[in-house]
C-alpha cells in the first residue's frame, strides 16, 4: 500500500516560497478558497486567520503547491498527491538542511538561470563520476540540486 505525503517547508514568508516552488517546478498554489468562504460563514474560522493574495483568499500562515496533473479535492483545494506545503515560521535557518530537493531536469543551464531569476542563489557545483548538479539556495536559503 502506497502512502501519501507532503514536504513541508518552514519560512517567514508562505506565500512567497509557495509562488517560487511553483514556478520552479511547475506546480500550482493551491486554492482554498470554498473552503474558507465556507468556515468563515460558519464561524469555524475568523478574518484574522486568512487574508486576500493573487485576488484569492488565502490561510495567513500557510500556502501549499500540488501537482497540477494529480488528484485534487475541489471543495478544500487541497492537492491529493505531490503537495507541498509552507508554514509560518518566524525563526530564519541556521544551519544546513537535513533534507533537500533534488530537480532533474533537461536543461540544467535554463534551470539554475530561472532559478536565480526567480530569487534563488547558486552556492557551488559538485560532481561524482559522470553525474555532476548545481546546488543552490531557495529565497529562505534551503538547498535545491539541480542536475
Amino acid at each position: 500500500m502506497s502512502v501519501h505525503y507532503q514536504v513541508t517547508f518552514s519560512t517567514a514568508d508562505p506565500h512567497g516560497l509557495a509562488a517560487f516552488y511553483a514556478e520552479a517546478i511547475g506546480y500550482v498554489v493551491e486554492d482554498h478558497t470554498t473552503l474558507i468562504t465556507s468556515l468563515l460563514e460558519q464561524g469555524a474560522t475568523t478574518e484574522d486567520d486568512v487574508e486576500t493574495v493573487d485576488g484569492r483568499l488565502r490561510w495567513r500562515k500557510y500556502a501549499a503547491i500540488r501537482d497540477p496533473e494529480g488528484p485534487f479535492d475541489e471543495f478544500s483545494g487541497t492537492g491529493r498527491g505531490g503537495r507541498m506545503l509552507f508554514q509560518d515560521e518566524p525563526t530564519p535557518k541556521t544551519a544546513k538542511n537535513r533534507l533537500h530537493l533534488d530537480l532533474h531536469v533537461d536543461n540544467r543551464d535554463e534551470t539554475v538561470e530561472k532559478l536565480t531569476k526567480l530569487g534563488a542563489r547558486r552556492l557551488w557545483d559538485a560532481s561524482v563520476g559522470p553525474m555532476s548538479w548545481v546546488t543552490m539556495a531557495d529565497p529562505d536559503g534551503n538547498e535545491i540540486c539541480v542536475s
